[in-house]
């Protein structure tokens, strides 16, 4: 028997997907995952095998927020290539059937780690992890995005420049309270964003641990998900971004952070010998502006942070920790700015 889970209408879409994939059958259910802020996903579990639905959250949306026919076209375009992803299915744009977009894409069975310390695992392991992700962080940013058909996936000129831009204008657009942290962080990345230097990739934007899909018994990634904020841009941003997570406290509400942790000990690598390992695989000897890398993401995830807040207060946002969100904006502009002045 069919139900309908958190606005997702389950007969409709089952009636849907029945008439637009090829073999699927019903009877079908829906289960929402937990975790996730952004693009509500769901577990389709249907007579045909399991799937798993990834929508846009109902209600009013800030622009170019959401994307989830982005996420769709990346992960199809990254089929063929060293870089591991789930097999698009059906991409619907027609909001009538159950409100919003929303893709079909395979279910991979695997394990997705939340805490970054990996306490499951032995040093051992951890360390073979750590090396995992670098391995497919640097094969992301080898693509040749014209042979996979995505030269057009980003807009030419800085990225940075961009970004800031960008994440600036929607900081503003979600802010609930002036932050005097956030604008001096703001006011700072404006004044010294580097010139272009000419690096462009195909960057995921969110690539950290939770977002991947491991195998239950290697230390290999099955599948790399959440691909809502990639585009072409420069690809030591991802690597900023991962650095990110080892800086940030472990007890902040809803982010699992290494700072203050013994990572030594656990066979975890340091921000050096992380970047030293991927840079090997790029090939790569020299990173400037690096204090701006890692402070610019602490500011993006800050706004993304500000965002799912704004939405949690609306009553729109797709998970019950969203609220949290608000907590970490003004320490995430604060770690940033003890950055800046290291």
């Amino acid at each position: 028997m069919t139900t309908s889970v958190e606005l997702l209408d389950v007969p409709v879409l089952e009636r849907y997907l029945s008439q637009h994939i090829a073999g699927f059958q019903g009877p079908m259910t829906a289960t929402k995952f937990d975790g996730g802020q952004s693009n509500p996903t769901f577990k389709l579990e249907a007579a045909s095998g399991e799937y798993v639905l990834r929508r846009q959250p109902p209600g009013k949306l800030l622009p170019s927020a959401h994307a989830v026919d982005r996420e769709f076209r990346v992960m199809q375009a990254l089929a063929n290539t060293e870089v591991p992803v789930p097999r698009v299915i059906h991409l619907c744009e027609d909001t009538s059937v159950i409100g919003s977009l929303f893709y079909v894409m395979e279910f991979c069975p695997g394990v997705i780690y939340w805490d970054p310390a990996l306490p499951e695992h032995t040093p051992e392991q951890r360390q073979a992890m750590y090396a995992e992700m670098s391995r497919v962080l640097a094969a992301l940013h080898s693509v040749d995005v014209k042979a996979v058909g995505l030269a057009d996936y980003g807009r030419a000129g800085n990225y940075f420049e961009r970004q800031l831009a960008r994440w600036s204008k929607q900081y503003r657009a979600s802010e609930l309270e002036p932050i005097a942290a956030v604008d001096e962080l703001m006011a700072w990345l404006e004044q010294v964003v580097p010139d272009d230097d000419g690096q462009v990739a195909l960057v995921h934007g969110d690539y950290r641990l939770d977002n991947f899909m491991w195998h239950p018994q290697e230390a290999k990634i099955i599948a790399v998900l959440d691909w809502e904020l990639s585009t072409l841009g420069h690809p030591l941003s991802d690597l900023a971004y991962q650095c990110m997570q080892l800086r940030m406290p472990a007890n902040w509400p809803g982010i699992a952070g290494l700072g203050g942790v013994d990572r030594e000990a656990l066979g975890i690598p340091s921000e050096e010998d992380y970047i030293k390992q991927y840079c090997e695989h790029r090939g790569i000897t020299h990173i400037p502006h690096w204090r701006f890398y890692l402070a610019f993401n602490f500011f993006r995830f800050a706004a993304i942070a500000q965002g799912v807040a704004k939405r949690a207060k609306e009553g729109n946002a797709s998970s019950k920790r969203a609220a949290q969100a608000a907590q970490v904006v003004e320490p995430l502009a604060q770690a940033a700015l003890e950055i800046i002045n290291e």
